[in-house]
């Protein structure tokens, strides 16, 4: 048997040696991909945790290690040196651009940034109450309605196009889902602005009044952004590949992504950091709150710490961390309370003998939460904003699924727990 190769042998003795596929860096994978035609049994992996989906040469990450890394580059360089739109050309195109692509890749867009009269009208037939990420998932899925001229994924000119679209207009639907909200006018994109200085401006800008977009503000935008880009195979990365996979155009497959980011146990984290901020109240009560956690009766959990994959720290906490200070220290006057118990807490966590055994570090939703909602962010639109940074890492994953040769739709099996077959039976004999 190659070294190469894992050996598998049946209870009844059918042998099948698996090769062993290794990657630049990280763990080897098994492929099992014959184990159903030579043994007759599937795998079993509740949640992927121990399952490689695809090959990829977008992100890495070392949960254990606690790196991060885009196209081979720390997010660490990244976030001190680069810019999101910077980062986005990396992800979409596999390597830093030139000032002359950086330049024309910003100008575009920037010229993608308004959207189709008939997607503004589209946002009337909501609620003003709608949910925000309600809002983002349908209108970006019908984004293939306006655009359905440029949708074919086999031409690489449409593929570009419909990646400048989506990572240019997310901002501007997001902002009029929130202007929506909010009652106030739909302010339109600017094109002199650069990405996060015009997600400012159509968020808080109106048409009554000048509106001077604050530099810290549009600074921490930025390394969001480039925080939230990509996190490798995530649950929804993993549904814009399900779903493109199908042969779907990439604005459904985008939708599905969002509609996946949606759930609480995915991108509602950073919103679950400040409810739970709201319930604690007070730094008075922090041990009383702490003590809850630790109590494994308790069902109080204290959001915002740990991570499922960073075992030691989360790369990202350590970048965002002096963000969120100097944002405090800038805007963070208005909800003094609300900061000053996020930051007493912080130091509990980090000082805390059982938050340090079990490794129960601040992540980045704890601190993205309170960035946002320092920036007058509403709840509500914290995971729009996540939406907002990963739609170039999905647009990234995507490009990559649909260009592989070796690509099949994904078509997972099972474990069937049902009843065995059983004959019908006549109702009046039931």
């Amino acid at each position: 048997m190659s070294q190469d190769a894992f050996r598998l042998t049946s209870p009844d003795g059918k042998v099948s040696d698996l090769p062993v596929r290794k990657g630049t860096i990280g763990p080897d994978v098994v492929d099992i991909s014959t184990l159903y035609r030579e043994q007759g049994v599937f795998t079993y992996d509740p949640g992927f945790v121990s399952t490689g989906s695809c090959a990829s040469e977008i992100t890495f990450i070392d949960g254990e290690e606690g790196v991060l890394m885009y196209r081979g580059y720390p997010v660490e360089q990244l976030a001190k040196h680069s810019s999101f739109i910077e980062v986005s050309y990396l992800l979409l195109h596999g390597e830093l651009p030139t000032a002359t692509q950086l330049e024309e890749f910003d100008r575009t867009i920037r010229m993608h940034t308004m959207l189709n009269e008939g997607m503004l009208n589209f946002f009337k037939g909501f609620r003003y109450d709608a949910h925000p990420m309600a809002m983002l998932s349908a209108v970006v899925g019908s984004m293939s309605a306006y655009y359905h001229d440029t949708t074919n994924a086999a031409d690489a000119a449409h593929r570009d196009i419909f990646a400048h679209r989506i990572l240019a207009k997310l901002p501007t639907i997001a902002a009029a889902a929130y202007k929506l909200n909010i009652g106030q006018p739909f302010m339109y994109p600017r094109n002199d602005l650069n990405y996060c200085e015009n997600l400012l401006h159509m968020f808080f800008a109106v048409p009554a009044e000048p509106y001077e977009i604050d530099e810290v503000a549009a600074e921490a935008l930025d390394l969001l952004f480039i925080l939230h880009a990509d996190h490798e195979q995530n649950c929804s990365t993993s549904t814009v590949r399900m779903a493109g996979s199908s042969g779907a155009n990439p604005y459904s497959a985008i939708a599905a992504g969002i509609s996946a980011l949606w759930g609480p146990a995915h991108g509602g984290a950073n919103e679950a950091v400040l409810s739970m901020l709201e319930e604690i109240g007070d730094t008075s009560q922090i041990g009383k709150y702490v003590a809850k956690a630790k109590d494994k009766n308790d069902p109080f959990r204290l959001m915002g710490f740990g991570h499922r994959v960073y075992k030691n720290f989360d790369p990202r906490a350590t970048i965002i961390r002096k963000m969120a200070h100097k944002v405090l220290k800038k805007l963070g006057r208005k909800d003094t309370p609300l900061f000053d118990l996020a930051l007493e807490l912080e130091q509990v966590a980090l000082k805390d003998e059982y938050f340090i055994e079990k490794n129960l570090y601040p992540n980045v939703d704890f601190y993205s939460g309170i960035i946002y909602r320092a920036l007058g962010i509403p709840t509500s639109m914290f995971t729009v904003m996540f939406a907002i940074g990963r739609s170039v890492g999905w647009t990234a994953h995507w490009r990559e699924m649909i260009t592989d040769p070796s690509g099949k739709i994904s078509r997972p099996r099972q474990l069937y727990t049902g009843s065995a077959q059983r004959d019908y039976l006549a109702i009046d004999k039931r």
